[in-house]
């Protein structure tokens, strides 16, 4: 089993083992099934990470079905900074101002309409 990660620590790929044959590398699959959560996670982009001022979130047509809220926290708290419910104006984009927040993590949350909650982590600089 491999494990990758971006640079703000976020596990972006969890698969089967990396074989490196003459500088060519070549994946091994060991179970074609992906989850339900990596399918979400394909259709999110949240950049720039880490973030200084204005973090965007944006999502996909596909989820924008699934989703039914977005929220940021402070990852030491559990009082939301920023809420925004998912409605048909916002064009499947959400920008938050974080100009004022202090440095350290910060947790993305996604609420879907199935009652599942995915999270993703981000660093403010």
């Amino acid at each position: 089993m491999v494990f990758r990660y971006d640079e703000a620590g976020n596990q972006i790929y969890r698969g089967g083992a990396v074989i490196i044959d003459q500088g060519k590398t070549q994946e091994i699959i060991e179970n074609a099934k992906i989850s339900e959560e990596d399918v979400f996670w394909k259709g999110i982009q949240i950049y720039p990470v880490p973030v200084k001022d204005v973090l965007t979130i944006s999502w996909s047509e596909e989820n924008d079905q699934l989703i039914e809220s977005v929220s940021l926290y402070q990852h030491n708290s559990i009082a939301f900074l920023f809420e925004q419910k998912n409605y048909p104006n916002l064009a499947r984009q959400v920008k938050v101002n974080m100009g004022s927040y202090y440095m350290g993590v910060y947790v993305v949350s996604f609420q879907l309409s199935d009652g599942r909650v995915v999270t993703r982590n981000i660093i403010k600089d």
